[in-house]
């Protein structure tokens, strides 16, 4: 057995007031009291307990009231910047009822977002309106989904901002550049710019304290400016969808021999289709819907793996899937140690089975 002591090259720290990132090298209390200077009580203590006389805002959406991991950590990186005197604000387009005080939030707000409905106008106008009530110091959003609102939000406020962030200080904002051969280096900004767009590597969500996570208790209806005009929904095949975009993700692996049945589950799904890399090499689908490292990255609520083993580079494809379910003969593939619900069936009868279960009474 390798006795070499293995440490978490993202384990928790904490900034003093002197603005020095001091590393956690255990989680107990001692270790943050001697960071901090004030002894903790049981369990995770609060990041502070001074009075907020300032603020720092993070705008994150939810997904049928979920907030993703990007999310998460764009909430905990504000709160390992954040001040003693700060207070972390939360704004959540679609509102939650997650305990975000775990990712160091201090107040949760609610802002009214139609997920139906494409209003980049009328969300706008709600995150002025929570600037006005708080005033933060700096803004923080998750890239991705929320990035656009945060772009919007610059050319609005006629503010700076930072893209791309990867590593974030309470001072500072660095972002990867080209830097000619292929090569790429860090580049800082300082100071910290008004509005700050952060990658998911740019912080943990796990933090050795928490935040007092209470609820703002007010409905921000404002009225937006109808600069865009919302024709409505197109509904497209979900064979049409392409997988980055996916919900409902349905992946064939050399477990599937029977395509033809493979696909007429997908339609009854509404899933769009995926594959392993075998099953793209054998000409069984297109190589287009392979997934995985040589393939697509999904991010899919739901992803329904039917007779994938689970390969690593496969597994790096659906990191960031919700939910995972797995369908394999073999209880110690590597897809069942990832999966949330696993059956243990063969690929053929499990879709007859569910196929049947979809088609009756149709």
């Amino acid at each position: 057995m390798n006795s070499i002591p293995r440490r978490d090259p993202r384990r928790p720290f904490v900034m003093t007031a002197a603005g020095i990132r001091r590393t956690l090298t255990g989680r107990g209390d001692d270790a943050i009291a001697a960071v901090t200077g004030v002894a903790a009580p049981a369990g995770p203590p609060l990041r502070t307990t001074q009075a907020p006389a300032r603020h720092l805002l993070v705008l994150v959406r939810s997904l049928r009231g979920a907030l993703d991991e990007p999310a998460r950590r764009c909430i905990a990186a504000a709160a390992l910047i954040a001040a003693a005197d700060t207070a972390v604000v939360v704004g959540v387009l679609g509102g939650t009822q997650e305990d975000l005080a775990v990712c160091g939030a201090d107040v949760v707000a609610t802002l009214d977002h139609d997920a139906d409905a494409f209003a980049p106008e009328y969300e706008l106008a709600q995150v002025c309106a929570l600037l006005g009530r708080f005033r933060p110091l700096h803004v923080l959003l998750p890239e991705g989904a929320t990035g656009e609102l945060g772009r919007r939000l610059a050319v609005r406020q006629g503010a700076g901002i930072a893209t791309g962030v990867v590593e974030l200080g309470a001072s500072h904002a660095a972002r990867w550049q080209p830097a000619g051969n292929g090569e790429r280096r860090l580049a800082v900004c300082r100071p910290l710019p008004p509005i700050v767009l952060l990658e998911p590597e740019a912080a943990e969500s796990r933090l050795p304290f928490v935040g007092r996570g209470e609820r703002l208790d007010w409905q921000l209806l404002v009225p937006g400016t109808q600069v865009v005009r919302d024709l409505g929904i197109t509904r497209l095949d979900a064979a049409e969808v392409p997988l980055q975009e996916a919900n409902l993700i349905a992946a064939a692996g050399n477990g599937v021999r029977d395509v033809e049945l493979f696909s007429r589950l997908a339609r009854a799904l509404g899933a769009a289709t995926g594959a392993s890399r075998v099953v793209v090499d054998d000409g069984r689908l297109p190589r287009n819907r392979q997934i995985g490292a040589t393939g697509h990255s999904v991010s899919a609520s739901l992803y329904l793996a039917i007779g994938i083993s689970g390969a690593v580079q496969h597994l790096q494809g659906i990191k960031d899937c919700r939910h995972v379910v797995a369908v394999n003969l073999d209880p110690g593939a590597p897809i069942v140690q990832r999966a949330d619900l696993s059956v243990i069936d063969d690929a053929g009868s499990f879709m007859r089975a569910l196929l049947a279960r979809l088609t009756e009474g149709a």
